[in-house]
Protein backbone atom coordinates (compact mmCIF):
# COMPACT_ATOMS: atom_id res chain seq x y z
CA UNK A 1 0.00 0.00 0.00
CA UNK A 2 1.43 3.35 -1.06
CA UNK A 3 1.83 5.90 1.75
CA UNK A 4 0.50 9.37 1.05
CA UNK A 5 3.35 11.90 1.17
CA UNK A 6 3.12 14.84 3.53
CA UNK A 7 2.33 18.24 2.08
CA UNK A 8 5.38 20.50 2.01
CA UNK A 9 4.95 23.92 3.65
CA UNK A 10 7.29 26.80 2.83
CA UNK A 11 7.37 29.95 4.99
CA UNK A 12 8.49 33.20 3.30
CA UNK A 13 9.54 36.03 5.64
CA UNK A 14 9.57 39.74 4.82
CA UNK A 15 10.52 42.69 7.02
CA UNK A 16 12.45 42.98 10.25
CA UNK A 17 14.18 40.67 12.71
CA UNK A 18 11.01 40.50 14.81
CA UNK A 19 9.27 38.87 11.83
CA UNK A 20 12.11 36.36 11.56
CA UNK A 21 11.47 35.31 15.16
CA UNK A 22 7.74 34.98 14.44
CA UNK A 23 8.46 32.77 11.43
CA UNK A 24 10.82 30.64 13.52
CA UNK A 25 8.08 30.16 16.13
CA UNK A 26 5.62 29.21 13.37
CA UNK A 27 8.15 26.78 11.88
CA UNK A 28 8.78 25.26 15.32
CA UNK A 29 5.06 24.77 15.94
CA UNK A 30 4.54 23.14 12.53
CA UNK A 31 7.48 20.78 12.98
CA UNK A 32 6.34 20.07 16.54
CA UNK A 33 3.06 18.92 15.00
CA UNK A 34 5.00 16.60 12.68
CA UNK A 35 4.46 18.76 9.59
CA UNK A 36 6.92 18.92 6.69
CA UNK A 37 7.76 22.64 7.05
CA UNK A 38 10.62 24.77 5.72
CA UNK A 39 11.75 28.38 5.74
CA UNK A 40 12.44 30.02 2.38
CA UNK A 41 13.73 26.75 0.97
CA UNK A 42 14.77 26.65 -2.68
CA UNK A 43 15.31 22.89 -2.50
CA UNK A 44 11.65 21.87 -2.37
CA UNK A 45 8.53 22.28 -4.47
CA UNK A 46 6.00 23.40 -1.83
CA UNK A 47 2.35 22.46 -1.71
CA UNK A 48 1.57 25.36 0.64
CA UNK A 49 3.17 28.79 1.02
CA UNK A 50 2.79 31.04 4.08
CA UNK A 51 3.90 34.64 3.53
CA UNK A 52 4.84 36.49 6.74
CA UNK A 53 4.40 40.14 5.76
CA UNK A 54 5.69 43.56 6.78
CA UNK A 55 3.42 46.61 6.91
CA UNK A 56 5.78 49.22 8.32
CA UNK A 57 6.34 51.72 5.48
CA UNK A 58 5.34 52.10 1.83
CA UNK A 59 8.27 50.18 0.33
CA UNK A 60 7.83 47.29 2.74
CA UNK A 61 4.08 47.16 2.15
CA UNK A 62 4.59 47.13 -1.62
CA UNK A 63 7.13 44.31 -1.34
CA UNK A 64 4.65 42.32 0.74
CA UNK A 65 1.81 42.88 -1.73
CA UNK A 66 4.03 42.00 -4.70
CA UNK A 67 5.14 38.79 -2.98
CA UNK A 68 1.55 37.78 -2.20
CA UNK A 69 0.50 38.47 -5.79
CA UNK A 70 3.43 36.44 -7.10
CA UNK A 71 2.37 33.40 -5.10
CA UNK A 72 -1.29 34.00 -5.98
CA UNK A 73 -0.27 33.53 -9.63
CA UNK A 74 1.60 30.35 -8.66
CA UNK A 75 -1.61 29.06 -7.09
CA UNK A 76 -3.68 30.00 -10.16
CA UNK A 77 -1.18 28.13 -12.32
CA UNK A 78 -1.50 25.05 -10.13
CA UNK A 79 2.09 25.21 -8.88
CA UNK A 80 0.96 25.47 -5.25
CA UNK A 81 -2.27 24.26 -3.67
CA UNK A 82 -2.74 26.69 -0.79
CA UNK A 83 -1.60 30.22 0.07
CA UNK A 84 -1.83 31.83 3.50
CA UNK A 85 -0.75 35.30 4.62
CA UNK A 86 0.19 36.38 8.14
CA UNK A 87 2.09 39.21 9.83
CA UNK A 88 1.83 42.97 10.06
CA UNK A 89 0.32 43.77 6.65
CA UNK A 90 -2.35 41.14 7.20
CA UNK A 91 -3.09 42.51 10.68
CA UNK A 92 -3.46 46.04 9.39
CA UNK A 93 -5.26 45.55 6.08
CA UNK A 94 -7.01 42.18 6.40
CA UNK A 95 -10.39 43.27 5.06
CA UNK A 96 -9.12 45.08 1.98
CA UNK A 97 -6.61 42.30 1.23
CA UNK A 98 -9.37 39.70 1.36
CA UNK A 99 -11.33 41.75 -1.18
CA UNK A 100 -8.39 42.51 -3.46
CA UNK A 101 -6.61 39.13 -3.45
CA UNK A 102 -9.28 36.42 -3.17
CA UNK A 103 -6.80 33.74 -4.28
CA UNK A 104 -5.38 33.74 -0.75
CA UNK A 105 -6.89 30.97 1.40
CA UNK A 106 -6.64 32.90 4.65
CA UNK A 107 -5.27 36.11 6.16
CA UNK A 108 -4.02 36.07 9.76
CA UNK A 109 -2.78 38.83 12.04
CA UNK A 110 0.21 39.03 14.34
CA UNK A 111 -1.63 37.29 17.21
CA UNK A 112 -3.48 34.62 15.20
CA UNK A 113 -0.91 31.79 15.21
CA UNK A 114 -3.24 29.19 16.81
CA UNK A 115 -5.89 29.91 14.16
CA UNK A 116 -3.34 29.68 11.35
CA UNK A 117 -2.14 26.31 12.64
CA UNK A 118 -5.68 24.89 12.47
CA UNK A 119 -5.43 24.94 8.65
CA UNK A 120 -2.83 22.18 8.98
CA UNK A 121 -4.71 20.17 11.60
CA UNK A 122 -2.05 21.38 14.01
CA UNK A 123 -2.51 22.56 17.58
CA UNK A 124 -0.58 25.34 19.30
CA UNK A 125 1.67 23.40 21.67
CA UNK A 126 2.51 25.30 24.84
CA UNK A 127 5.32 22.89 25.65
CA UNK A 128 7.20 24.27 22.62
CA UNK A 129 7.33 27.79 24.08
CA UNK A 130 11.01 28.61 24.43
CA UNK A 131 11.97 26.18 21.65
CA UNK A 132 12.93 27.62 18.27
CA UNK A 133 14.09 26.24 14.94
CA UNK A 134 16.68 28.83 13.88
CA UNK A 135 16.53 30.15 10.31
CA UNK A 136 19.57 32.43 10.59
CA UNK A 137 23.15 31.15 10.52
CA UNK A 138 23.20 28.60 13.33
CA UNK A 139 25.72 30.50 15.46
CA UNK A 140 23.51 33.56 16.05
CA UNK A 141 19.85 34.18 16.74
CA UNK A 142 17.41 36.96 17.60
CA UNK A 143 15.80 37.01 21.04
CA UNK A 144 12.50 38.92 21.09
CA UNK A 145 11.98 40.03 24.68
CA UNK A 146 8.62 41.75 24.23
CA UNK A 147 5.84 42.36 21.74
CA UNK A 148 4.06 45.58 20.80
CA UNK A 149 4.72 49.15 21.90
CA UNK A 150 3.18 51.80 24.19
CA UNK A 151 5.12 54.75 22.75
CA UNK A 152 3.14 57.54 21.01
CA UNK A 153 5.57 58.25 18.12
CA UNK A 154 3.59 60.20 15.55
CA UNK A 155 4.96 58.47 12.43
CA UNK A 156 4.80 54.84 13.58
CA UNK A 157 2.07 52.32 12.80
CA UNK A 158 3.60 49.48 14.84
CA UNK A 159 1.12 49.79 17.75
CA UNK A 160 -1.69 49.44 15.18
CA UNK A 161 -0.23 46.12 14.03
CA UNK A 162 1.45 44.74 17.13
CA UNK A 163 -0.70 46.10 19.96
CA UNK A 164 0.38 47.27 23.40
CA UNK A 165 3.71 46.40 24.98
CA UNK A 166 3.84 42.87 26.43
CA UNK A 167 7.05 41.63 28.06
CA UNK A 168 8.12 38.01 28.30
CA UNK A 169 9.27 36.93 31.75
CA UNK A 170 12.97 36.80 32.58
CA UNK A 171 12.57 33.11 33.45
CA UNK A 172 11.06 32.26 30.03
CA UNK A 173 13.73 34.25 28.18
CA UNK A 174 16.51 32.50 30.08
CA UNK A 175 15.01 29.11 29.18
CA UNK A 176 14.69 30.15 25.53
CA UNK A 177 18.27 31.39 25.42
CA UNK A 178 19.62 28.24 27.08
CA UNK A 179 17.86 26.19 24.41
CA UNK A 180 19.41 28.34 21.69
CA UNK A 181 22.89 27.95 23.18
CA UNK A 182 22.36 24.19 23.56
CA UNK A 183 21.73 24.09 19.80
CA UNK A 184 24.94 25.93 18.94
CA UNK A 185 24.02 29.62 19.15
CA UNK A 186 26.91 31.75 20.41
CA UNK A 187 25.47 35.24 19.87
CA UNK A 188 22.01 36.63 20.53
CA UNK A 189 20.55 39.91 19.37
CA UNK A 190 18.13 41.23 22.01
CA UNK A 191 15.24 42.83 20.11
CA UNK A 192 11.91 44.49 20.87
CA UNK A 193 9.98 47.42 19.54
CA UNK A 194 11.35 49.28 22.57
CA UNK A 195 13.83 47.19 24.55
CA UNK A 196 14.33 49.79 27.32
CA UNK A 197 10.62 49.55 28.23
CA UNK A 198 11.12 45.90 29.07
CA UNK A 199 9.53 44.71 32.31
CA UNK A 200 7.35 47.70 33.15
CA UNK A 201 4.16 45.77 32.45
CA UNK A 202 5.24 42.59 34.29
CA UNK A 203 7.32 43.90 37.16
CA UNK A 204 6.25 47.54 37.55
CA UNK A 205 9.71 48.84 36.69
CA UNK A 206 12.29 48.65 33.92
CA UNK A 207 14.08 45.31 34.16
CA UNK A 208 16.35 45.23 31.13
CA UNK A 209 19.53 45.48 33.27
CA UNK A 210 18.37 42.46 35.32
CA UNK A 211 17.51 40.54 32.15
CA UNK A 212 20.93 41.26 30.67
CA UNK A 213 22.66 40.02 33.82
CA UNK A 214 20.59 36.82 33.77
CA UNK A 215 21.38 36.20 30.11
CA UNK A 216 25.05 36.99 30.68
CA UNK A 217 25.24 34.21 33.28
CA UNK A 218 24.32 31.54 30.70
CA UNK A 219 27.32 29.33 30.06
CA UNK A 220 28.40 29.18 26.42
CA UNK A 221 26.76 32.46 25.38
CA UNK A 222 29.67 34.52 24.08
CA UNK A 223 28.00 37.66 22.72
CA UNK A 224 24.83 39.53 23.73
CA UNK A 225 23.89 42.47 21.51
CA UNK A 226 21.29 45.12 22.36
CA UNK A 227 18.94 46.54 19.72
CA UNK A 228 16.17 49.13 19.50
CA UNK A 229 16.62 51.13 22.68
CA UNK A 230 14.39 54.19 23.10
CA UNK A 231 16.20 57.41 24.11
CA UNK A 232 13.53 59.05 26.30
CA UNK A 233 13.91 57.82 29.86
CA UNK A 234 16.91 55.72 28.86
CA UNK A 235 18.14 53.66 31.87
CA UNK A 236 21.89 54.29 32.01
CA UNK A 237 22.31 51.24 34.23
CA UNK A 238 22.23 49.26 30.96
CA UNK A 239 25.56 50.79 29.96
CA UNK A 240 27.03 50.01 33.38
CA UNK A 241 26.00 46.37 33.02
CA UNK A 242 27.57 46.38 29.55
CA UNK A 243 30.86 47.48 31.11
CA UNK A 244 30.62 44.89 33.88
CA UNK A 245 29.93 41.86 31.70
CA UNK A 246 32.48 40.68 29.15
CA UNK A 247 29.96 38.83 26.98
CA UNK A 248 27.67 41.85 26.54
CA UNK A 249 28.90 43.57 23.39
CA UNK A 250 29.93 47.21 23.53
CA UNK A 251 27.14 47.95 21.08
CA UNK A 252 23.89 49.88 21.28
CA UNK A 253 21.23 50.28 18.60
CA UNK A 254 19.28 53.38 19.64
CA UNK A 255 16.98 54.85 16.94
CA UNK A 256 17.04 58.63 17.48
CA UNK A 257 14.96 59.59 14.39
CA UNK A 258 15.97 63.27 14.13
CA UNK A 259 18.38 65.99 15.22
CA UNK A 260 15.97 68.92 15.43
CA UNK A 261 14.04 69.62 18.63
CA UNK A 262 11.16 71.07 16.64
CA UNK A 263 10.78 67.96 14.49
CA UNK A 264 11.30 65.63 17.47
CA UNK A 265 8.37 67.39 19.13
CA UNK A 266 6.21 66.83 16.04
CA UNK A 267 7.32 63.21 16.08
CA UNK A 268 6.19 62.97 19.73
CA UNK A 269 9.49 61.44 20.78
CA UNK A 270 9.50 62.89 24.30
CA UNK A 271 13.05 64.21 24.02
CA UNK A 272 14.86 67.26 22.62
CA UNK A 273 18.04 67.43 20.55
CA UNK A 274 19.85 68.93 23.54
CA UNK A 275 18.80 66.08 25.85
CA UNK A 276 19.74 63.59 23.13
CA UNK A 277 23.22 65.11 22.93
CA UNK A 278 23.51 64.88 26.71
CA UNK A 279 22.38 61.23 26.66
CA UNK A 280 24.95 60.26 24.05
CA UNK A 281 27.67 62.02 26.05
CA UNK A 282 26.60 60.22 29.23
CA UNK A 283 26.64 56.85 27.45
CA UNK A 284 30.13 57.45 26.08
CA UNK A 285 31.38 58.76 29.44
CA UNK A 286 30.32 55.49 31.09
CA UNK A 287 31.55 53.31 28.22
CA UNK A 288 34.10 55.03 25.96
CA UNK A 289 34.47 51.83 23.89
CA UNK A 290 30.81 51.63 22.89
CA UNK A 291 29.71 51.51 19.25
CA UNK A 292 26.41 53.33 18.67
CA UNK A 293 24.07 52.57 15.77
CA UNK A 294 21.13 54.86 15.08
CA UNK A 295 18.44 55.41 12.47
CA UNK A 296 17.01 58.72 11.29
CA UNK A 297 13.97 59.80 9.30
CA UNK A 298 14.16 62.51 6.64
CA UNK A 299 11.17 64.30 5.16
CA UNK A 300 8.76 64.24 8.10
CA UNK A 301 5.88 66.75 7.63
CA UNK A 302 7.11 70.21 8.46
CA UNK A 303 10.80 69.40 7.97
CA UNK A 304 12.35 72.51 6.42
CA UNK A 305 15.89 73.06 5.22
CA UNK A 306 16.85 74.52 8.62
CA UNK A 307 15.64 71.37 10.40
CA UNK A 308 17.55 69.14 8.01
CA UNK A 309 20.66 71.25 8.53
CA UNK A 310 20.27 70.75 12.28
CA UNK A 311 20.19 67.00 11.68
CA UNK A 312 23.36 67.13 9.59
CA UNK A 313 25.10 69.07 12.37
CA UNK A 314 23.76 66.53 14.88
CA UNK A 315 25.29 63.65 12.89
CA UNK A 316 28.60 65.48 12.41
CA UNK A 317 28.80 66.31 16.11
CA UNK A 318 28.02 62.85 17.45
CA UNK A 319 29.87 60.79 14.82
CA UNK A 320 27.79 57.64 15.06
CA UNK A 321 29.62 54.41 14.34
CA UNK A 322 26.66 53.07 12.33
CA UNK A 323 23.74 54.94 10.85
CA UNK A 324 20.72 54.15 8.68
CA UNK A 325 18.14 56.49 7.15
CA UNK A 326 14.48 56.12 6.17
CA UNK A 327 12.52 58.53 4.04
CA UNK A 328 9.25 59.45 5.77
CA UNK A 329 6.26 57.30 4.84
CA UNK A 330 2.79 58.86 5.30
CA UNK A 331 0.97 56.10 7.21
CA UNK A 332 -2.80 56.22 7.70
CA UNK A 333 -3.92 55.82 11.30
CA UNK A 334 -0.84 57.56 12.71
CA UNK A 335 -0.77 61.01 14.28
CA UNK A 336 1.53 62.34 11.55
CA UNK A 337 -1.07 61.43 8.95
CA UNK A 338 -3.05 64.43 10.23
CA UNK A 339 -0.31 66.68 8.79
CA UNK A 340 0.21 67.41 5.13
CA UNK A 341 2.93 65.25 3.61
CA UNK A 342 4.58 68.46 2.43
CA UNK A 343 8.16 67.38 1.68
CA UNK A 344 8.41 66.31 -2.00
CA UNK A 345 9.81 62.84 -2.69
CA UNK A 346 12.71 64.36 -4.64
CA UNK A 347 13.67 66.41 -1.59
CA UNK A 348 13.33 63.40 0.71
CA UNK A 349 15.60 61.41 -1.56
CA UNK A 350 18.20 64.19 -1.75
CA UNK A 351 18.24 64.55 2.02
CA UNK A 352 18.60 60.79 2.36
CA UNK A 353 21.60 60.82 0.02
CA UNK A 354 23.15 63.81 1.78
CA UNK A 355 22.96 62.16 5.19
CA UNK A 356 24.35 58.89 3.89
CA UNK A 357 27.22 60.70 2.15
CA UNK A 358 28.02 62.44 5.42
CA UNK A 359 27.90 59.16 7.31
CA UNK A 360 30.06 57.43 4.70
CA UNK A 361 32.82 59.96 5.37
CA UNK A 362 32.49 59.52 9.14
CA UNK A 363 32.48 55.73 8.85
CA UNK A 364 35.61 55.79 6.68
CA UNK A 365 37.44 57.96 9.22
CA UNK A 366 36.40 55.73 12.14
CA UNK A 367 37.46 52.60 10.24
CA UNK A 368 40.85 54.06 9.41
CA UNK A 369 41.50 54.42 13.14
CA UNK A 370 41.17 50.62 13.46
CA UNK A 371 44.01 49.80 11.07
CA UNK A 372 46.84 48.11 12.96
CA UNK A 373 44.58 47.08 15.85
CA UNK A 374 43.34 43.57 16.64
CA UNK A 375 39.77 42.47 17.33
CA UNK A 376 37.88 39.34 18.26
CA UNK A 377 35.97 38.38 15.10
CA UNK A 378 33.09 35.94 14.64
CA UNK A 379 33.13 34.27 11.20
CA UNK A 380 29.68 34.34 9.55
CA UNK A 381 30.39 32.80 6.15
CA UNK A 382 33.02 32.17 3.52
CA UNK A 383 33.53 31.70 -0.20
CA UNK A 384 36.44 30.63 -2.39
CA UNK A 385 38.18 33.98 -1.92
CA UNK A 386 37.31 35.37 1.52
CA UNK A 387 35.94 34.67 4.95
CA UNK A 388 33.43 37.25 6.20
CA UNK A 389 33.14 38.05 9.89
CA UNK A 390 32.15 40.71 12.39
CA UNK A 391 33.56 42.38 15.48
CA UNK A 392 31.53 42.95 18.64
CA UNK A 393 30.74 46.40 17.21
CA UNK A 394 28.72 45.02 14.31
CA UNK A 395 25.34 43.33 13.99
CA UNK A 396 24.73 40.88 11.12
CA UNK A 397 23.44 42.13 7.77
CA UNK A 398 23.20 45.82 8.73
CA UNK A 399 26.72 46.75 9.89
CA UNK A 400 30.36 46.59 8.86
CA UNK A 401 32.06 43.32 8.02
CA UNK A 402 35.62 42.06 8.36
CA UNK A 403 37.00 40.47 5.20
CA UNK A 404 39.79 37.92 5.62
CA UNK A 405 41.43 36.45 2.48
CA UNK A 406 41.16 32.65 2.33
CA UNK A 407 44.88 32.41 1.60
CA UNK A 408 45.57 33.75 5.08
CA UNK A 409 44.18 30.79 7.07
CA UNK A 410 41.65 27.97 7.21
CA UNK A 411 38.79 29.23 9.36
CA UNK A 412 35.54 27.71 10.58
CA UNK A 413 32.17 29.45 10.29
CA UNK A 414 30.70 30.18 13.71
CA UNK A 415 34.09 30.36 15.46
CA UNK A 416 35.94 33.34 16.95
CA UNK A 417 39.42 34.45 15.92
CA UNK A 418 41.84 37.24 16.76
CA UNK A 419 42.16 39.36 13.63
CA UNK A 420 44.55 42.22 12.88
CA UNK A 421 43.09 44.95 10.67
CA UNK A 422 45.46 45.74 7.79
CA UNK A 423 43.29 48.15 5.76
CA UNK A 424 39.86 49.77 5.83
CA UNK A 425 37.10 50.94 3.51
CA UNK A 426 34.00 53.02 4.22
CA UNK A 427 31.99 50.07 5.50
CA UNK A 428 34.41 47.13 5.59
CA UNK A 429 37.63 46.15 7.32
CA UNK A 430 40.31 43.94 5.76
CA UNK A 431 42.10 41.68 8.21
CA UNK A 432 44.47 38.79 8.74
CA UNK A 433 44.67 36.13 11.40
CA UNK A 434 47.26 36.98 14.04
Amino acid sequence: MQTKSKEKINIVTLGCAKNIVDSEVLLTQLKGNNKDAYHQSEDIIPDVVIVNTCGFIDNAKQQSVDTILSYAKEKESGNIKKLYVTGCLSERYKQSLEEDIPEVDGFYGTRDLPDLLKNFQAQYRNELIGERVITTDSHYAFLKISEGCDRPCSFCAIPLMRGKHRSKSIEDLVIETKNLVKNGVKEIMVIAQDSTYYGLDLYGKRKLPDLLRSLSDIEGLEWIRLHYAYPSGFPLEIIKVMRERENICNYLDIPLQHGSTEILKKMRRGISREKTDDLIKSIKDINPDISIRTTLIVGHPGEEDKHFQEMCEFVSRNRFDRLGVFTYSHEEGTHSHNFEDDVPETVKRKRYNDIMSLQQKISHEINQEKVGKSFKVLIDRGDKNNYIGRTEFDSPEVDNEVIIPVSNSHLRVGEFYDVEIISAREYDLIGKIK
